[in-house]
């Protein structure tokens, strides 16, 4: 544990923002696993709206430094990929 005034807030505030990075991530996570689902599914409409949204929380994330750049790049890379592919098929 920390000894210092400013060592104390330090870890009080990186406490805070582990928490608040932990709901983003959850919630990106939870989105993904609703698209593959929808994706599975063949559901087109569906999965076009859902990886919208997943697009959208991606680079709030990524603006926010909940992941790196490069990172919410690859997601979306992929799950586009997917979708696009279910939608020439």
């Amino acid at each position: 544990m920390p000894n210092l005034a400013n060592a104390k807030k330090a870890l009080r505030q990186a406490d805070k923002r582990a928490e608040r990075n932990k709901i983003v991530k959850a919630e990106i996570k939870s989105l993904r696993i609703k698209l593959r689902k929808a994706l599975d599914s063949k559901l087109v409409q569906e999965a076009t709206e859902i990886a919208k949204t997943v697009a959208k929380k991606l680079d709030k994330a990524a603006q926010k430094n909940v992941f790196k750049k490069n990172t919410v790049a690859r997601y979306k890379s992929r799950l586009m990929q997917k979708v696009n592919a279910l939608k020439k098929a």
